[in-house]
Formats: structure tokens, sequence, C-alpha cells
């Protein structure tokens, strides 16, 4: 096979490999997300300055000792080289070093739960991950929407995240950062949509047997007009969300169409955070008064 067909072969893989980047982490469309792309470009980078040695190196030595090279010098007592000790040692410090820096200036200013500064007021989103389905509630507007995640572009978004039951993750990687949802507990997240778009968001966390079914559009509209107008859409055409129907709804079911919810029980995410906390907290009380009724039947018995 000549070289240049090799070549040939070479561009054509790079390409069909980078075609994949489409719609992911490398095709950020928000802040948060080309901020995350950059710093994985420069995390490669600096560690191809080792790699890419290391491999050229391996090679070339390889051709140049190969078996029939009798020209080559033999040194089989050789066993040390100051020079070699001090390059081996020294651009992996200078490597780690740098990524160091890096890595701490990234994860103050990429914290998600640190409201993006200068960009506004943020809208609210409560998220909840049910097995197995997205359930996302606007307090701010009285409404809620299940596998369909909507917002104004150029608006930061402030997401309080928990789960049903299992843990998930949420993730939409155009976006940004992805965050667990865990139940009993609230994390938060703060993404941006920089323009206009149809993004994929889904679970990063394997959750059980529908966990391929747990996808969602997050719909970033052109203007916050837009977005008006699909709140009073769902006003429209959505039923109430309550405590009852909530039960309903957290039932297990894959592959749920998007449905919408007019109006939503107040607390109705609180609720769902606290109500694990609420049974145990429950279960204590009712273990803190056993040892008095132990102790007031043990007093009865004795009087008798």
């Amino acid at each position: 096979m000549s070289i240049r067909n090799l070549c040939n072969i070479a561009l054509a893989s790079l390409v069909l490999a980078l075609s994949g980047c489409k719609g992911g982490v490398l095709d950020p469309k928000g802040q948060i997300g080309v901020d995350e792309k950059y710093l994985i470009i420069v995390a490669t980078v600096l560690m191809l300055i080792v790699v890419i040695p290391v491999i050229a190196m391996t090679i070339y030595f390889a051709w140049k000792y190969r078996d029939g090279r009798d020209q080559e010098i033999y040194a089989p007592k050789w066993a040390h080289s100051t020079k070699i000790e001090a390059v081996v040692w020294t651009i992996p410090i200078i490597i780690v070093a740098i990524l160091g820096v890096i890595t701490w200036q990234s994860t103050q200013q990429l914290d998600p739960y640190k409201p993006l500064e200068g960009k506004g007021k943020h809208l609210t989103v409560e998220v909840v991950s049910l097995n197995w389905k997205w359930l996302f509630i606007y307090p701010e507007q009285g409404i809620a929407t299940v596998n369909e995640l909507v917002f104004p572009a150029n608006v930061p978004v402030q997401y309080k995240i928990t789960s049903e039951s299992t843990m998930n993750s949420f993730f939409i990687p155009q976006l940004g950062s992805q965050i667990y949802s865990m139940a009993g507990m609230e994390t938060k997240l703060h993404l941006i949509a920089d323009e206009p778009g149809t993004f994929k968001g889904f679970s990063a966390n394997y959750s059980g047997a529908g966990f391929t079914g747990m996808k969602f559009d997050a719909i970033a509209t052109a203007t916050e007009a837009d977005f008006d107008a699909w709140v009073n859409k769902v006003k429209n055409t959505g039923s109430a969300l309550t405590k009852q129907s909530y039960v309903e709804l957290a039932k297990p079911s894959e592959y749920d169409p998007v449905k919408y919810y007019a109006s939503v029980d107040k607390d109705m995410f609180h609720s769902i955070v606290m109500k694990y906390m609420q049974a145990h907290g429950s279960h204590a009380a009712m273990q803190h008064a056993m040892p008095e009724h132990s102790a007031h039947k043990k007093h009865s018995e004795d009087e008798e």
C-alpha cells in the first residue's frame, strides 16, 4: 500500500471521527460549554506534548535497533544518563504544574453552583428525575412539563435538581456541565444558551431498564416573548399537577411523550426533596417514643 493511500485513509478517519463531534461537548452553544471545550483542548494538547514524542521514539528505536542492524553501538553495561533523567522528570513536572494551575482556576470559574455573573436575572427551573423520564417545574410561571425543557436564549437558567428515587445525571452536552440528581438532596447547576436552537439532553448515569429513554429536548427560544408565548400555550393546554397526579406520574414508565401541566401544587419540588426526610423524622419520633412507652409499661407491671 502506497504512502498516499495511507494518508488518504488517515484523513478520512480523522474527518469521520470529527463528524461525530456535532451536537456534543465539542460543539458548544453556551458560555459554560465554550469554557469547558477550551479546558478539554488545553489539557489534551499539554498531555500530547509527552504522548507524541514517546510514540515517535518508540517507533524510531524499534526501527533503529531492529534485528540485523549490526552496525549500531551495543552497550550492555550502560545504566544511567543525567541528561535523560533531567528530561524525563522535568517536562512532566512542568506539565503537571501547569495542569494543576489550570484545574484550580477552572474549578472556581466553572463551579456549577455559582450563578453566571453579568448575564442578568436567572430563570429558575426545578428538575426531577423519575423512572424513566424528566419532570421540569417552573415555579415562577406556575407550570410543569415532562421531557421538554424550554427557556429563552441569552438568559441564564438556574437548575435545582433532585430525584424521585434512583440517582441520575442531568446533562445537556452543548450547554455545559452535567450534575447528579439524588433522592432527598438538591443539587444546582447554572447554564446559558448563547443562541436559539434545540439541544439534546439526557441522563448520563445508568438507572435501570428504561435508562435509554431518559431523553429530552432543551429548546432555547429566540426571544423572551417566544418563551412567554410557550408558557401561555402550556397554561391553555395542560392539566393540573397535584400531589395525587404526581404519584401516578412517578410510577416507572419508558419512552414517555411530552406532557404539559398548566398548574402545579405549591412547594411540589420541596415536598419531593423532603419526603424521605419527613419519613425519617416520623420514624425517629416513633423510636424516641418507644422507650418511654416501654418504661411506662414496666412501671405498671411492677405496681401490679
